[in-house]
């Protein structure tokens, strides 16, 4: 019974760990908004590189209506 102790001690941190992973964070903060406007534009630029097909165009409106 004397090592049920630590046991338990490390079943409730695992435990606590778990739930805020889980909760999370749900509105984006200001580096996530920045590094998404340097995502868009760098996508831009290379979109007026090399325009993409069809099936590219597709794929990224999945994507953001997964998103959403």
């Amino acid at each position: 019974m004397k090592n049920l102790s630590p046991m338990i001690h490390r079943l409730a941190l695992l435990f606590v760990g778990a739930a805020i992973f889980v909760t999370g964070c749900d509105s984006p903060g200001p580096a996530e908004k920045a590094g998404k406007a340097v995502d868009e534009s760098v996508e831009k630029a290379k979109d007026a590189i090399n325009p993409p097909g069809p099936a590219e165009k597709v794929g990224r409106e999945l994507d953001k209506g997964l998103n959403k």
